[in-house]
């Protein structure tokens, strides 16, 4: 009884206390030696592996150019999007390989890896990239086949006879 009486005080005790917010972190510039940052993207079962390095917007995934890889235009814009918002349009080269999955996830993958090295190369950048969700990796995976099921959640076709 006497440890609740103790801790409990008065308003004026409170008057000396100052809140103070956190700061924000501080975060880095991580290069290496030739002037390139890395950063690992996923999206479904796809991984990219991400360098990029100022240039004049070339991008090579898994040793071809971005256009015989990603044939439909949907997933190139994909890949352009955070040099878009970031307003770094034609001003780096990307070099990636990407493996598992399919092209969808992918092309995910490589934007969500760009976004971070992006991060990587001008911290200043992150929180423009953060506000349009390229630096959230989508955890969104495919649902597992059950048994008794023709697929996750489809039942067989019904027959009377």
């Amino acid at each position: 009884m006497s440890e609740t009486q103790e801790r409990t005080g008065t308003l004026a005790d409170l008057k000396g206390v100052v809140a103070t917010a956190p700061e924000a972190p501080v975060y880095e510039v991580k290069r290496d030696a030739q002037g390139r940052s890395y950063a690992t993207g996923r999206r479904k079962d796809a991984v990219a592996r991400v360098w990029i390095k100022p240039g004049k917007g070339d991008i090579t995934v898994n040793g071809r150019p971005v256009g015989t890889y990603f044939a439909r235009p949907v997933l190139r814009m994909l890949l352009t999007q955070p040099f878009l918002v970031a307003d770094r349009y034609n001003q780096f080269d990307v070099v990636c390989t990407v493996t598992g999955g399919g092209l969808s996830g992918q092309a995910g993958a490589v934007r969500h890896g760009i976004s971070r090295a992006l991060t990587h190369y001008e911290p200043a950048l992150r929180s423009i990239l953060k506000a349009a969700g390229f630096l959230t990796r989508d955890s969104r995976q495919v649902e597992r086949k059950k048994y008794g099921r023709a697929k996750a959640r489809r039942s067989f076709q019904f027959s009377k006879r």
